[in-house]
C-alpha cells in the first residue's frame, strides 16, 4: 500500500534560500535528462532535432541541366553574332536528350532539362529569334553559360546537415532531394500538466459561484505546443494531498511534469509537501523575481517537475524563463532562449531592490528605433497585460529606477508583429 502524504509533516520541508534568475536557470539546465531517439517521416520532421549526421550519397543536380528556357548549343558555333543554327530537338525537364549535337545544331531546351551531349552552353530565348526550324542568335555565347553542372549543389560525401540541428524548411527540402524519406530525431518531450485548487473549474463548468477557470492549463498547453513538446492534460486536482499525490504518480508516465498553484506557503499549498513525500529531490524553491517568485523545481523518479505559481502571469513568465529552455534542451536544441532586443523605455519604471522584474511591454519600431511601453497593470493576476505584450523587459535585482528614454533589454515573446512591413 502506498503511503499518503502526511499533513502534519508539512513543517519538515527544508527551507531553501531564494536564488537569482541566472542561478535558477543554471541549476535547472544542469540537471536535465536526455530524451531518446525515434525515426519519423519527412512530413513529421519540421522543427525536430536531428539525431544523426546527414551526408549526401548522390549528385545534386544529378546531371548538367539548363538554368533557362532557351537553346542548348556549342559555344564555338556562336562566337560571331548573329548566328543561325538548325533546331534538331526539343528537350523538356524530365526527358532525356535523344541525340548528340553536331556543328551548326541547337536544341530547344526548357529550364531544368538535361543538357544534350555535345552542347556546352545555353542561350536564353530572349536573346534569340526563331525562323522556322532555325534559331538566330542575337549575341555571342560563352562556354558554360546558363548551365547548372552536375553536383554543383552537393556531391557524394558532402555533409549537409549535422546532428543536433533543428530542421527548417530548407533542410526538409534537402533531405527530400537526397531521397531520404525517414530520419532519426530526438523524441518530443511528453509533458504532464496538472492544475491544483478547489477554486478551479474547466471552462465549460464556469458558473456564477465565485470559482474561476483553470486557464493556466490551456495557456501552458499552447506554450508546450509552440515549443514542440507534447502536452498531456491531467485536469484539476482538489487541494487534498492524497489526490495530488495520485495525480503526480500518473504524471510520471511522462518525461516532465508541470503543476500550477499550491507552491507558496498557504495552509492548503501542498505541492512541495507531496513531492517530498513521494521521494522528490527539491533542487530549488523561490527565485528572486517578480512575477513568479514561488517556483519549486524537483527531480522525481529521474524526471524534472516544475511547480509553477497559480497566478496566470506568474505561471507564463516562469514557464518562459525556466520550463521552455529546459524542455528545448531535453529535446536536443542548442538555441533555447528567446531573442533579446534593446529598446527605449517609454516611461519611468520604479521598483524596490531585491528582486528582478519582468515587465510586460509592447515593443514597436518608430523612426528606426525600438520602443518598449508597459502594457498596463503589472499585477501577476492581470492576464490582459500579457495578452497585449510582445516582450518582457528585464529589470535587474538591484535596479530601482529606470528613466524614460533609457534602454532596457527585452525578451521578445513575439516578433511577427514587431515590423509588419519589410524594412528594406
Amino acid at each position: 500500500m502506498r503511503q499518503s502524504p502526511d499533513p502534519s509533516r508539512k513543517s519538515e520541508i527544508p527551507k531553501r534560500t531564494a536564488v537569482s534568475v541566472a542561478e535558477a536557470r543554471e541549476l535547472i539546465l544542469a540537471s536535465l535528462p536526455a530524451l531518446g531517439v525515434e525515426t519519423v517521416g519527412l512530413r513529421e520532421a519540421t522543427d525536430r532535432v536531428l539525431a544523426e549526421d546527414i551526408a549526401a550519397e548522390r549528385l545534386i543536380p544529378p546531371r548538367d541541366n539548363s538554368a533557362m528556357d532557351g537553346y542548348a548549343l556549342r559555344a564555338e558555333d556562336a562566337t560571331d553574332a548573329p548566328a543561325r543554327l538548325a533546331i534538331v530537338e526539343e528537350i523538356a525537364a524530365g526527358h532525356d536528350p535523344q541525340r548528340k549535337l553536331g556543328p551548326g545544331e541547337a536544341a530547344r531546351i526548357l529550364t531544368g532539362a538535361a543538357v544534350p551531349e555535345g552542347a556546352d552552353a545555353v542561350v536564353m530565348q530572349e536573346q534569340t529569334r526563331r525562323d522556322g526550324s532555325e534559331v538566330i542568335l542575337e549575341e555571342s555565347v560563352s562556354e558554360g553559360q546558363h548551365i547548372r553542372r552536375a553536383g554543383s549543389d552537393v556531391r557524394p560525401g558532402t555533409q549537409v546537415l549535422a546532428k543536433g540541428r533543428g530542421l527548417r524548411a530548407a533542410d526538409i527540402g534537402m533531405l527530400a532531394a537526397l531521397g531520404r524519406t525517414q530520419i532519426s530525431v530526438v523524441t518530443r518531450a511528453r509533458v504532464a500538466i496538472l492544475a491544483t485548487g478547489d477554486e478551479l473549474v474547466e471552462p465549460d463548468r464556469l458558473r456564477d459561484d465565485g470559482r474561476i477557470v483553470a486557464s493556466n492549463s490551456y495557456a501552458l498547453q499552447a506554450a508546450l505546443l509552440e515549443a514542440g513538446a507534447e502536452p498531456v492534460l491531467l485536469g484539476i486536482s482538489r487541494d487534498e494531498p492524497e489526490l495530488i499525490a495520485e495525480a503526480f504518480r500518473r504524471a510520471l508516465r511522462c518525461d516532465a511534469v508541470i503543476s500550477t498553484g499550491g507552491v507558496s506557503v498557504g495552509d492548503r499549498d501542498w505541492i512541495k509537501q507531496v513531492l517530498a513525500e513521494l521521494g522528490g529531490d527539491m533542487r530549488l524553491w523561490r527565485v528572486r523575481m517578480k512575477p513568479g517568485a514561488p517556483l519549486a523545481y524537483v527531480v522525481l523518479d529521474g524526471r524534472p517537475v516544475f511547480g509553477l505559481p497559480g497566478n496566470p502571469v506568474s505561471s507564463l513568465v516562469t514557464f518562459e524563463q525556466f520550463v521552455r529552455p529546459a524542455l528545448l534542451t531535453m529535446m536536443g536544441h542548442t538555441d533555447v532562449f528567446r531573442p533579446v532586443e534593446r529598446a527605449q523605455l517609454s516611461e519611468d519604471y520604479r521598483k524596490p531592490a531585491g528582486r528582478a522584474h519582468f515587465v510586460r511591454v509592447r515593443v514597436d519600431s518608430r523612426e528606426g528605433r525600438l520602443h518598449a511601453t508597459p502594457t498596463g497593470d503589472q499585477s501577476s493576476g492581470v492576464l490582459l497585460s500579457m495578452v497585449q505584450a510582445n516582450g518582457l523587459a528585464f529589470v535587474p535585482e538591484d535596479e530601482t529606477w529606470l528613466r524614460a528614454g533609457g534602454e532596457v533589454p527585452v525578451i521578445m515573446l513575439r516578433r511577427d508583429d514587431l515590423r509588419p512591413e519589410p524594412g528594406y
